[in-house]
């Protein structure tokens, strides 16, 4: 079974900075693309950055200048780094990555639990 495990959430100041990481384990043939969502209370879940197994990225306009979005392939993981953080970017954290199981079965998405992140003084 295939999972994602977000880490590296918690409580920061505004301006600081946080590096959150989401790593796929269990048993598939093929990782494609993998982001990560935010949702903060009372709003819809968004697209915060994306990024393809060909390293092509991309950020919400909201984010661009202030987040990174990266991966390792060897590790199964992609990272969020966010510097300058903004309350408003308070919202809980959910990776979100688009896995092939098998070949003979299309990939499908599978989304971690979420991380909380918190920016307040």
């Amino acid at each position: 079974q295939v999972q994602l495990a977000e880490s590296g959430g918690g409580l920061v100041q505004p301006g600081g900075s946080l590096r959150l990481s989401c790593a796929a384990s269990g048993i598939f043939s093929k990782i494609y693309d993998m982001g990560w969502y935010r949702q903060a209370p009372g709003k819809q879940r968004e697209l915060v950055a994306g990024i393809t197994r060909d390293n092509n990225t991309n950020l919400a306009d909201s984010v661009k200048g202030r987040f990174t979005i990266s991966k390792d392939n060897a590790k199964n993981t992609v990272y969020l780094q966010m510097n300058s953080l903004k309350p408003e970017d308070t919202a809980t954290y959910y990776c979100n990555a688009l896995i092939e199981i098998r070949s003979t079965i299309r990939a499908m998405n599978y989304w971690g639990k979420g991380t909380l992140v918190t920016v307040s003084s």
